[in-house]
């Protein structure tokens, strides 16, 4: 049996828009409409299994009910740009799918669905309308169902209605549907309908006489005299009312159903998947089945050998190239083999009969040494493996593309294919599924691909970058900062950071301790024992059975964040245990039970440093977080303690004092910021001094605080009511003391200004090293989402420029310790601090060492400067 789908494309559009969160791609187009529109399609078709499909959009020319009325639609709110630019996409990616679009001047898309939804029904086709729009139930039949999305509890559910349905639901059939429709009007469409008739005053009234004109015909009966009186006055708009609401069966349509035909086939091919893979929805893409060739997928040529002449022959070929591209490949920290590609064309070589893993190393070795520049994905984990150093010639196309498009979510081979390349592959997760590598993955057609992948793109993919770098002003970047900035994290993992068990178990047992008598008092406080982690039970604890002011009871119950605690903790002693008793148990749970599954046979903990997360440049750390060791609360400060140096060796800590404020005082020009650091004051001080219209001498603690949050404020692009949640203070209060600030620093505000206005111009801004950071939500509609661009504007320049500072820094530091042959090693970076185990017999060499690469590490209008601390713990040396 033929089945025709007609979809409404506005209607479904602006459900996918408002039902899924603010979407982007890559490229920082809005994806979420288009996203929920495909979500809601591919439900339906698996479900409908449609032989003809047409999708009907709106213009944006008047319609005959525009003429008909002015006032139609008259009260609509603009389109959300993030909306808009997304319907020239979703015609685009249905273009691709073979998918018939229909629109037409003068008509809107509910009368191009309801005119092909009558032929297709005449032809004998079962019909299905699919819109969020319940105007269309007046086109239900008992051959044409319309569906209705709907969200429930966060999924979506389809409403389905035959002719027979709308009756049992509205008391009216299809066609008196319009009737009603005419009396109580549309306020969505701004349809006028009668003043005083709602939806079941109208249902009443037309399953009485089933037309208006009937109803006017026995006007005398219709009661109350309110609304008889009302149907008589606004007896011309009734009629306009309901012609306005009659969707058109009979629009002249240029068009047949026959013309709509499509295939399942016809959907997935390969330009569709082209479109999907731009947009970057892998759950689309996962549609496709390459085997059933829908969608050739590129595969690279390559070669599986473990043949020693041929393997030699190669060899011999790769050292007259400038460049090749470089898959090792590793089980149990074992080279077992290595794709390799020159010119496009990929080699495995099995580490196999006379090849053997040194051979290997050894001749990638000696490409390096005769200056073949060797590309890779990511060389870091391979530094060891290959006995790479800073001055070989590599390239880390991750590292590269990184930098170019820091938002992205991954650098793998599939985006950097799909990215420099214009080719279409399936990801790793895609490609192998849930198998392991293994000794006989080299007989899986599944992981040589993977291996051809990686190593094709490792070469291929390397020129485009490195051209991109220079055209973006950022191969002194990638080049001086980035890639010697891998070799020091790679040590820093190597090394790792030596953990005393004992102690990590004795300061569990303490918080333990604590968390029992937090337990105790909370539940003294409460005048009841309960779940203090339930925030249902909570809730109902603190705002009903306390009485203690609250925000808003929603659904799910009373919110009992940090941020609602936080505004109440002087309102009744419990706040504060309460607060203390979740920071300690989040203290036992991540950093007790979570640090000792990290501790290895050495005694030690090796990290992971990531290089290509943060949209700002700065490092972060995992497996696990050593970066976020808390330092506000002394029981919190204490966990440092049980992280030691290496018998024989100490810890130096080495922390940039203010450097964010002193980036910003740099590219600011501000004098009066200048001037104060060169002089070495209190720059707290003189802010609170300015702020609080106080002399400098009578600034007291409070004061210097205060201001204090103020400054590091400003970085960030504080709000007035962000900084007076922070100090507690009125918004009016708070923007006096922004206001101060900007009249005593004159040239901060300018700097912030400007970065904003070029950002908004340019849809990115840049740090002093031409670190690319992009803002796409300068361009969204939505206040919040531009106001959160703005703050990013402002605060990026200057934190990516001190991330930047740092890691010239560490490469500096590590560059002097390996050159003056040192026992000392930096084993942790936090975002400004440096953690250098040092050899008791070097400690004054490396305090000199630091003092001076940290301190030169970019020479700016003011100086920078450390703080150094010594100690036989970490807590020691902070």
């Amino acid at each position: 049996m033929n089945k025709l789908l007609l979809i409404d494309g506005n209607s479904i559009m602006n459900r996918g828009f408002y039902g899924l969160p603010d979407l982007t791609n890559s490229q920082g187009l809005h994806t979420n409409a288009i996203l929920g529109f495909l979500n809601i399609f591919f439900k339906v078709y698996e479900e409908e299994h449609p032989t003809h499909i047409c999708v009907a959009f709106d213009l944006k020319a008047p319609t005959f009910r525009h003429k008909m009325y002015d006032g139609y639609k008259g009260t609509r709110k603009p389109m959300a740009d993030e909306l808009r630019e997304q319907f020239p996409v979703i015609k685009d990616v249905l273009s691709a799918m073979h998918i018939h679009i229909s629109e037409m001047e003068g008509y809107e898309a509910d009368d191009i669905l309801g005119t092909l939804s009558r032929m297709g029904e005449n032809e004998g086709y079962d019909v299905t309308v699919l819109s969020g729009d319940r105007d269309l139930l007046q086109l239900a039949t008992e051959k044409i169902q319309i569906r209705i999305p709907k969200t429930k509890a966060h999924a979506t559910v389809i409403e389905n209605y035959f002719a027979a349905d709308v009756k049992e639901t509205y008391g009216v059939s299809p066609v008196e549907f319009i009737e009603m429709k005419g009396l109580m009007g549309d306020t969505s469409d701004n349809i006028p309908g009668v003043p005083g008739i709602g939806e079941k005053t109208a249902g009443k009234i037309i399953a009485a006489y089933s037309t208006i004109d009937n109803v006017y015909a026995h006007i005398d009966e219709v009661k109350p005299d309110k609304v008889r009186n009302n149907l008589i006055t606004y007896r011309e708009q009734a009629f306009l009312s309901r012609t306005l609401s009659e969707i058109k069966t009979d629009c002249g349509l240029q068009l047949s159903v026959s013309d709509t035909a499509v295939a399942s086939e016809d959907m997935f091919n390969p330009d569709s998947y082209e479109l999907f893979a731009k947009l970057e929805f892998k759950s689309i893409l996962n549609r496709f089945d390459f085997q059933e060739g829908t969608k050739k997928e590129f595969v690279p040529a390559y070669d599986v050998t473990s043949d020693l002449n041929v393997f030699m022959e190669l060899l011999s070929q790769w050292k007259g190239k400038k460049r090749i591209g470089l898959f090792p490949i590793i089980l149990d920290r074992q080279l077992i083999g290595a794709a390799v590609s020159s010119d496009g064309n990929v080699t495995i070589v099995r580490v196999e009969n006379f090849i053997t893993e040194d051979m290997i190393i050894n001749e990638i070795r000696e490409l390096l040494d005769g200056n073949v520049t060797v590309s890779f994905l990511d060389f870091k984990e391979y530094i060891d493996t290959f006995r790479l150093t800073d001055s070989d010639p590599l390239f880390d196309c991750q590292v590269a593309a990184y930098l170019l498009n820091p938002l992205s979510q991954g650098y793998d081979y599939d985006y950097l294919m799909k990215d420099y390349l214009e080719h279409i592959v399936k990801d790793e997760k895609e490609l192998t599924g849930k198998k392991e590598l293994t000794v006989f993955s080299f007989d899986d057609e599944d992981f040589l691909r993977l291996f051809a992948y990686k190593a094709y793109t490792a070469e291929m993919a390397s020129g485009i970058l490195e051209e991109k770098l220079a055209e973006t002003d950022m191969k002194k970047l990638y080049y001086d900062m980035e890639l010697p900035c891998e070799f020091a994290l790679h040590d820093m993992e190597v090394y790792g950071i030596r953990v005393d068990r004992q102690a990590l178990l004795d300061y569990g047992e303490k918080l333990k301790t604590r968390i029992n008598e937090l337990t105790d008092e909370i539940h003294n406080l409460a005048g009841e024992d309960f779940n203090i982690n339930s925030t249902k039970i909570l809730g109902h604890i603190l705002f009903e059975k306390l009485g203690l002011p609250s925000g808003k009871k929603t659904k799910s119950g009373y919110s009992t964040s940090v941020e609602v605690l936080e505004k109440i903790k002087d309102e009744h002693p419990i706040i504060p245990a309460i607060l203390e008793y979740r920071q300690l148990t989040k203290l036992n749970s991540t950093y007790v039970e979570g640090l000792s599954v990290y501790i290895r046979e050495d005694g030690r903990i090796h990290g992971k440093f990531n290089q290509t997360v943060t949209a700002t440049g700065r490092i972060s750390s995992t497996e696990p977080n050593l970066q976020n060791i808390p330092m506000r609360m002394e029981l919190g400060r204490e966990l440092r303690k049980v992280f030691i140096p290496e018998d024989g060796y100490v810890f130096l800590d080495a922390d940039y004092s203010q450097i964010e404020l002193r980036v910003l005082a740099h590219i600011s020009k501000d004098e009066t910021l200048i001037e104060a650091y060169k002089k070495s004051l209190d720059i707290h001080a003189i802010t609170a001094s300015e702020v609080f219209g106080v002399p400098l001498d009578k600034v007291d603690s409070k004061m210097r605080r205060e201001a204090k949050a103020v400054n590091f404020g400003i970085v960030y692009g504080i709000s007035s009511f962000g900084l007076g949640q922070d100090l507690d203070i009125s918004r009016k209060d708070a923007q006096k003391y922004i206001d101060r600030y900007f009249e005593t620093y004159k040239d901060v505000k300018k700097f912030l200004d400007t970065e904003v206005e070029e950002a908004k111009r340019d849809g990115y801004v840049k740090t002093l090293y031409n670190r690319i950071r992009p803002i796409p939500e300068l361009k969204s509609n939505q206040f919040m989402t531009r106001n959160f661009g703005e703050r990013v504007a402002m605060n990026s320049p200057i934190q990516g420029t001190a991330a930047d500072i740092i890691k010239l820094a560490m490469v500096n530091v590590r560059s002097e310790l390996k050159k003056r042959n040192l026992k000392s090693r930096m084993i942790l970076q936090i975002h400004d601090e440096l953690l250098i185990e040092t050899h008791e017999d070097e400690i004054e060499e490396v305090k000199g060492i630091l003092a001076d690469k940290m301190t030169h590490a970019a020479e700016l209008l003011v100086p920078l400067y450390i703080d150094m601390h010594e100690g036989r713990s970490w807590y020691d040396a902070k």
